[in-house]
């Protein structure tokens, strides 16, 4: 392949499939349309929402994250929980099968973990480092800062940070986020996308909301 071909290759539009570098390993999850998922990640029963990309070194699982979500390096999204109620709290409890010839897995905590899914909403971003613990929901427009610990729900186009994370600040005002989700502009057609990417980048949120929102 020659040079230019080469060139013209790497900017060519992309038709839609997901990349996902050699080295992740998925298991039993849904990629959407332009999609990324970095090297050495490791997503397990996880489904990735269109135009969402992922870091290196990401670990999730039982996690749904919406479209255009951009999750940076090492982040952990539902961190493991252990049965501190127990006498231990080692995964010698749900997981003998590890130490022990015929034992059996605990079927009831793994189903508890399955159902504690960590829901992400569209246009989130999720800064380096970051944790999610288990059964959280991220709302639609959120900012999780780097090295955050998410122990409680993030509402919509909050920016949260700290450890445990803390609501810092409001991206918009109140009247301007209830537009926004109306707008859902994140379930837009690829081909009005398209059209609307000069502006995303040039207007204003209020310019914005005023040309494309419904009279």
């Amino acid at each position: 392949m020659s040079e230019k071909q080469k060139r013209h290759k790497v900017n060519a539009p992309r038709d839609g499939t997901p990349r996902v570098h050699s080295s992740t390993v998925l298991r039993e999850c849904v990629l959407g349309q332009f999609t990324d998922v970095a090297e050495r990640c490791l997503l397990a029963e996880t489904t990735l929402g269109d135009y969402s990309y992922i870091e290196r070194h990401v670990e999730a699982i039982y996690t749904d994250i919406g479209k255009f979500c951009a999750i940076a390096a090492d982040v952990r999204i539902n961190a493991l929980s252990h049965p501190i109620d127990r006498i231990s709290q080692h995964k010698i409890t749900y997981r003998p099968n590890e130490y022990f010839l015929f034992a059996k897995v605990d079927k009831g905590f793994r189903e508890a973990r399955k159902q504690a899914r960590v829901t992400v909403g569209h246009d989130v971003w999720i800064g380096h480092g970051v944790i999610i613990m288990p059964g959280i929901s991220i709302g639609h427009g959120a900012v999780v800062a780097a090295g955050a610990v998410v122990t409680k729900d993030v509402e919509p186009f909050a920016i949260v940070a700290g450890v445990p994370a803390r609501r810092i600040k409001w991206r918009f005002k109140k009247s301007i986020r209830i537009r926004i989700i109306d707008l859902a502009w994140w379930d837009w057609p690829h081909d009005l996308l398209a059209k609307a990417v000069d502006d995303m980048r040039t207007f204003s949120i209020e310019n914005f909301l005023k040309k494309y929102s419904s009279p």
